[in-house]
């Protein structure tokens, strides 16, 4: 199923009759689009930030940290406000990212970490990625920056659909952090400061290397996940402190895409999608929603969302209608016309009528994750903790980071940011299994309702456990899903 899902993507891509697209053969043939197909195919830049904030943009509302870029890319554009990430850290979300599917599905439920020993932790060869599925219809495709789904060689980057790849294979605060370009050790330690810088110059390389076939970036910046860094040009001029000046670096990045699509001709050829992977760290900023990275807090997990692709969304455009990051793979794939794998659940839906012609959203409900586990239920405007949103509450004032920059083998600034620096709402009722927030009225989830809405618990209990279901029946390694037959 897998192998003629691929030949008929490889089909489509160069106009075959449906004769041919049956056929197997195809499968392992390199085939370029013609260039009238090429043209129709939209270019893809899927920017993604590593722990920016929902409140950390200018577009979204923030008095000081300077995004003039992204406000920019806002205003050509579409954006969301109540976007979601299905986990409150990386690499499950990265995962769902690329894959259009809950983290249990893949078994991605956790963070590969080196220095931890969690080594074995990687994306498994039979997932889809939105690399592999472009790729096979005809795109080039190019990652750079933060991989985060497993750093042995079976997980990288260039054996999940990428033909190349510059970045860090998994947090920049974990040693070693080494740069990789494809699958060569290039740099150790990395001078964290010139990170953004390079990793931009490379990626305008691709862009100007494939101008003249369909393109698929996935630009996954450091920034602003800890530790924080910015070149001579941005370090203390933003005037916001080290989060500002990573921030604004970051801004100029987006900057140059966009200046760099515009010198190719290619704006409206190309659809930029931008947005983030959890909610903050200390010094990032939740714009007011409760908690932060590692909650299921709204300040966990509700990110920003940019979309632009001139003469298809228009500009301006803004909506409050739940979305998740699942939803990006399967809208991408709606773009490019390009099939999704037939054999396996997806559970991103398309969100172009959402961006494009304010349609609501396609979900019944959303879900968020704590490891393998569904933890918390959107409905509508109602959100369910079916477990504790948080355990342990942020470290004490006295905190030292164990993963902080040390001048020999972590190159970064010392004046990291500290638990002082709390990016979320701390008020509210205390958190508990069972609560019940209406976000419409009270999106800090600050007064638990569930005592007086018995029957929305009750509907979110059961959508909960319908989720639930699939989950153990999964199994422990969440891969064990049968396959779906066309």
């Amino acid at each position: 199923m897998r192998a003629l899902w691929f030949a008929i993507n490889l089909g489509a891509a160069c106009g075959a009759p449906a004769s041919v697209l049956a056929a197997p053969a195809l499968a392992a043939s390199a085939v370029r689009a013609p260039a009238a197909e090429a043209a129709e195919r939209p270019n893809v830049v899927l920017i993604l930030a590593d722990d920016l904030g929902w409140g950390d943009l200018g577009c979204y509302g923030h008095p000081r940290f300077k995004t003039p870029e992204i406000d920019r890319l806002a205003r050509e554009g579409a954006r969301l406000s109540q976007f979601y990430a299905p986990v409150p850290f990386c690499a499950p979300t990265r995962a769902s990212l690329l894959t259009g599917r809950s983290p249990f599905r893949s078994g991605m439920t956790r963070n590969p970490a080196p220095d931890a020993g969690v080594d074995d932790a990687g994306l498994p060869a039979s997932e889809v990625t939105l690399a592999e599925a472009l790729r096979a219809s005809g795109y080039a495709t190019a990652m750079v920056g933060k991989w985060h789904l497993g750093h042995r060689p079976e997980f990288f980057p260039t054996r999940h659909g990428f033909d190349e790849y510059l970045g860090i294979l998994y947090s920049n605060d974990m040693r070693p952090v080494q740069l990789v370009d494809g699958e060569k050790v290039v740099e150790y330690p990395v001078v964290q400061a010139t990170l953004t810088r390079r990793y931009t110059e490379r990626a305008l390389e691709v862009m100007e290397r494939h101008r003249d076939r369909p393109f698929f970036l996935y630009f996954a910046h450091a920034m602003p996940h800890k530790p924080l860094a910015a070149s001579e040009r941005f370090y203390k001029k933003s005037g916001a402190g080290l989060y500002g000046d990573a921030l604004a670096e970051l801004d100029w990045s987006v900057g140059q895409v966009l200046e760099k699509l515009k010198a190719l001709e290619l704006e409206e050829r190309t659809l930029v999608l931008f947005t983030s992977d959890n909610g903050p760290w200390f010094g990032g900023s939740t714009g007011g929603l409760r908690g932060m990275k590692g909650t299921a807090w709204e300040g966990g997990l509700r990110v920003p969302l940019i979309a632009r692709w001139p003469g298809r969304i228009p500009a301006g455009r803004t909506s409050g209608e739940p979305a998740i990051i699942m939803d990006l793979f399967a809208t991408v794939l709606a773009a490019a016309r390009v099939a999704a794998p037939p054999d396996r659940a997806i559970d991103g839906k398309d969100i172009l009528p959402l961006l494009s012609a304010g349609a609501p959203s396609p979900h019944e409900a959303l879900h968020f994750f704590a490891g393998a586990r569904p933890s918390a239920v959107r409905s509508g405007r109602w959100k369910l903790h079916v477990a504790p949103p948080e355990r342990g509450g942020p470290p004490g004032a006295d905190w030292v980071d164990p993963r902080a920059p040390d001048g020999v083998t972590l190159l970064a600034p010392y004046e990291q940011a500290r638990p002082g620096e709390y990016p979320g709402a701390r008020a509210g009722d205390p958190p508990r299994a069972g609560a019940l927030f209406d976000l419409e009225a009270d999106p800090g989830e600050s007064r638990d309702v569930a005592e007086g809405h018995p029957d929305v618990v009750e509907r979110l209990r059961r959508l909960h456990a319908r989720l639930l279901r699939e989950v153990e029946a999964a199994g422990p390694g969440g891969r064990q899903e049968k396959a779906r037959r066309l």
